[in-house]
């Protein structure tokens, strides 16, 4: 579904990816693991239009998507939950979930996402007329997550959403994760929480200093040292 080739992406003068590939299939969780800084964020905004590759080829269901801009990317199916969450916090929980289906002219479509929305996440449906920046942590990522949901994406980016929320919560988010995807909808997931995403994705890449340093299947990665020792805690 997704094939990022041998991208190089600079910030100014700084190369922050290096000769980056990778590949998502149709239906997988894909996750990114790494180190703060590593370039695992840059990838994704570049693969969501916000960043232009210098080199190197981004496909998305074989079309050439490097370069082009974000809403083009959205339009065609792809959707992006931010690190740090980014709601629009003097707005309602309902007028954030509206803002995801912007680029959609469906009206039925739209309701029927609506009401999926609010069975996945039933405490944003409880919260439906409340600002959005009164919402915890948690409820504000249940509601980027919605949020990008109501695009109706084939691809999901999904930037650490277990950041700053309590282990009770990281928990609930993980299991959502799981069920957006056995839904359809398929993931790429950069997440800090090795364990967590290695216990739910199928594949895996591990990217330090802007280089895929080891790809395999999640099982591999867990079992692995070297990923033991830098990213498991030794364990």
């Amino acid at each position: 579904m997704l094939k990022v080739e041998g991208i190089n992406v600079y910030y100014g003068n700084i190369q922050a990816l290096k000769g980056v590939s990778l590949e998502v299939n149709k239906g997988e969780i894909v996750t990114l693991i790494g180190a703060n800084g590593a370039g695992k964020s840059t990838l994704l905004k570049t693969i969501s239009g916000l960043l232009k590759p210098k080199q190197g080829g981004i496909l998305f269901e074989n079309q050439g998507i490097g370069g082009k801009a974000a809403q083009g990317i959205v339009k065609m199916g792809i959707s992006q939950v931010p690190e740090g969450r980014r709601v629009f916090a003097n707005m309602s929980v309902e007028e954030n979930l509206e803002l995801g289906a912007f680029l959609r002219k469906d009206k039925a479509g739209i309701k029927e996402d609506f009401n999926k929305v609010y069975e996945i996440f039933p405490r944003l449906k409880e919260r439906l007329k409340q600002q959005a920046g009164t919402l915890s942590g948690g409820e504000q990522q249940m509601l980027a997550m919605g949020r990008a949901l109501m695009a109706r994406p084939k691809l999901l980016l999904l930037d650490e959403p277990s950041m700053g929320l309590a282990p009770l919560l990281v928990k609930t988010i993980f299991r959502i994760i799981t069920e957006i995807n056995a839904a359809g909808t398929t993931i790429l997931l950069v997440e800090q929480n090795a364990h967590m995403a290695l216990s739910i994705a199928n594949r895996a890449y591990v990217i330090e200093t802007g280089r895929v340093v080891l790809s395999g299947s999640a099982q591999e990665l867990h079992a692995s040292e070297q990923v033991k020792m830098a990213y498991l805690g030794g364990h």
